[in-house]
């Protein structure tokens, strides 16, 4: 068995051209099949697999008389350059799929795409066949300016957006229940009658500053009492399974009446107490991307989404100009 030598040690970064051969050759095990595979001669692949080496710094295979054997370095290597090399091929499929084609990348929080976005779409999906669609759920902030999205709906404080941001809507919370959970236990008709019922609420609300809004002491405290505690709690991460917690009948929950106006529309949930609503200072927002504002697909979406917002303004009430409650507490 051939065993490893030491090899001068770079510091430079790594040349990657080779990486196909290597990966080929680690695969099959043996440099003649590799190189079958790759339309190239015996020696060319060996030439490559030394010059790798010679990169790396240390031998990456055993050299036997028949076969090869990959070295703990190979090892490593090739599981690095496995993974690195199918997202690099998948990518390519996807570029050389969507070549000519139109289309549209949003970003948003997984909530606002599962309960208000995606329900929509098939209406811009019918009057758009030929634009595609792409939505990446994420809690982080994309930069609009070097990320490769072209819209990106926010949630915050007038006074925390750019002028360019499009105000949706705004927003007022509300307690929302399943109607069979109503029927089944005792009548509300107050804000204290709730201590007969689970409540739902946002698990990380009182960590966040902003997130504050959503909890149910904000809400107590606004219509005048302070002291009420729930028969049990119930705390999740997102708006939506706040949601899916009430329409299963799990609880009271203290939602967000913009995202929840199709459920209370179908009959799924119910206003517990409907004059009791709460106002936010927070509000949903559209930004579009530099780069990408005068693309047809983009300005078609925009136009859409805009339309959209505008009737869920009108079934929620929402006020045009909300700009004043920036300055609540």
């Amino acid at each position: 068995m051939s065993r490893p030598t030491s090899l001068p040690l770079r510091t430079r970064p790594l040349q990657i051209g080779h990486l196909r051969a290597f990966e080929a050759v680690a695969r099959h095990l043996n440099f003649r099949a590799a190189a079958e595979e790759l339309s190239l001669t015996q020696s060319a692949v060996s030439r490559q697999i030394q010059s790798l080496e010679e990169e790396v710094g240390v031998p990456l295979f055993y050299r036997h008389t028949r076969a090869v054997e990959l070295t703990s370095a190979g090892g490593q290597l090739l599981q690095a350059t496995t993974a690195s090399l199918q997202r690099i091929d998948a990518s390519v499929r996807l570029i050389r799929q969507n070549a000519g084609r139109r289309s549209v990348a949003i970003t948003t929080w997984a909530s606002f795409a599962s309960m208000w976005v995606i329900p929509r779409l098939e209406a811009f999906q019918h009057a758009h066949p030929d634009i595609d669609i792409r939505i990446d759920a994420t809690d982080v902030s994309i930069d609009l300016d070097t990320a490769d999205v072209d819209l990106a709906l926010r949630y915050a404080r007038p006074s925390h957006m750019p002028p360019s941001a499009i105000r949706l809507f705004g927003e007022q919370l509300t307690p929302v229940a399943s109607p069979w959970l109503l029927k089944s236990g005792p009548p509300v008709h107050e804000p204290t009658d709730l201590r007969h019922f689970p409540l739902i609420e946002a698990g990380d609300a009182h960590r966040t500053l902003h997130l504050e809004w959503l909890t149910w002491r904000r809400w107590f405290e606004q219509q005048s009492h302070n002291h009420v505690e729930a028969k049990r709690w119930l705390y999740f991460n997102y708006a939506h399974q706040i949601v899916q917690a009430a329409v299963a009948g799990q609880g009271i929950a203290l939602a967000r009446l913009p995202l929840v106006a199709d459920s209370l529309a179908r009959g799924d949930l119910v206003e517990v107490l409907p004059g009791r609503r709460m106002d936010s200072p927070l509000c949903y927002w559209l930004m579009v991307g530099p780069r990408s504002a005068a693309r047809p697909e983009v300005q078609a979406f925009k136009a859409w989404l805009t339309e959209e917002a505008r009737a869920s303004r009108e079934v929620t009430g929402d006020r045009q100009d909300p700009d004043t409650l920036d300055d609540l507490d």
